[in-house]
């Protein structure tokens, strides 16, 4: 679910916090308690660009393996 607490939610909270950020998006991949994500931000507003975000990350993604860069 994307909406609410993650898994990974203290670890969020943490990187959060350790980066003074006003938001972040946790991805893990075959953590203690399985593969996960959390989403937190200090302003809600910010929820609506996190499509657009992972949109432009999987882009550069792609645009790097076609490059062979990965």
């Amino acid at each position: 679910m994307a909406l609410g607490p993650g898994k990974y939610d203290d670890l969020a909270t943490v990187t959060r916090k350790r980066a003074k950020a006003r938001g972040v998006i946790v991805i893990v991949f075959e953590g203690h308690l399985g593969n996960g994500f959390s989403v937190q931000t200090l302003d809600p507003q910010l929820i609506v660009q996190v499509p657009a975000i992972l949109r432009d990350v999987a882009a550069g993604i792609e645009a790097d393996l076609k490059r062979g860069q990965l």
